[in-house]
């Protein structure tokens, strides 16, 4: 990420870094494979942030 940036756009761009996870593995084993997947992840190409 580049440095020259407001800070509050930094951070915001910096929670949505972290939300782009996928769903951990001991969640779809606990959950017997009913939580897969999670509607916040995103594609970097597909979806933009409105930041």
């Amino acid at each position: 990420m580049g440095s020259i940036k407001p800070f509050g756009k930094k951070i915001r761009l910096a929670k949505a870094l972290k939300q782009n996870r996928r769903v951990p593995l001991f969640v779809i084993l606990r959950t017997k494979g009913r939580v897969r997947f999670h509607p916040k992840m995103r594609f970097w190409r597909r979806q933009k942030i409105k930041a």
